[in-house]
């Protein structure tokens, strides 16, 4: 069974910083594009950023580059997202996701992940 489960958020002023961590379970990270999503409160859905270890390519959203740092760590099976700088417009739930690394990219771009998990809340206040 597959099981991707997202923590480390929290309440942060703006200009601080967090990490995000997503512990993968029941697939094989190399084989997999994981990414990070977000959803703000009446907002949509929209990917942030999402990395293959395999390749060490990754993709990020234009608000977030330059500010958030997407990584892998194969041997504990996690994926994180360092995310510095923070804005109030930051402020949603985010989800860690992933899809077989043969279904393309543009999985990542159109949300059509396999694999959610739930998510971590992230709050930064002005």
């Amino acid at each position: 069974e597959v099981q991707l489960q997202a923590s480390g958020g929290g309440l942060v002023q703006a200009g601080g910083s967090l990490r995000l961590s997503c512990v993968v379970s029941g697939l094989t990270l190399d084989d997999y594009i994981i990414g990070w999503f977000r959803q703000a409160t009446g907002k949509e859905r929209e990917g942030v950023s999402c990395i293959s270890s395999s390749t060490s390519r990754t993709v990020y959203e234009d608000s977030v580059k330059g500010r958030f740092t997407i990584s892998s760590d194969n041997a504990k099976n996690m994926v994180y997202l360092h995310m510095n700088s923070l804005k109030p417009e930051d402020t949603a739930v985010y989800y860690c996701a992933a899809v077989p690394l043969d279904r393309g990219w543009g999985a990542f771009i159109k949300g059509s992940m396999e694999y959610w998990g739930k998510g971590t809340l992230v709050t930064v206040s002005s």
